[in-house]
């Protein structure tokens, strides 16, 4: 084996010790999910005149 090759070689040998590593772990504080959610809601009916009329005629006959 020449010298370059020794040379070479006793370079990279520290170098096959870092292997990178990887962790996966929980976090340590709670997980907060903010949701302000505003909710509007509008209803609208629409009747006919004829259906107006007879629901006011039923009222009117009810006092």
């Amino acid at each position: 084996m020449s010298p370059r090759a020794l040379w070479l070689l006793a370079a990279l040998l520290p170098l096959s010790g870092c292997t990178p590593r990887i962790e996966v772990a929980a976090p340590k504080d709670p997980i907060t999910i903010n949701m302000n959610v505003k909710i509007e809601h509008d209803i609208n009916i629409k009747a006919d005149k004829e259906v107006e009329s007879l629901l006011k005629d039923q009222s009117g006959q009810n006092k």
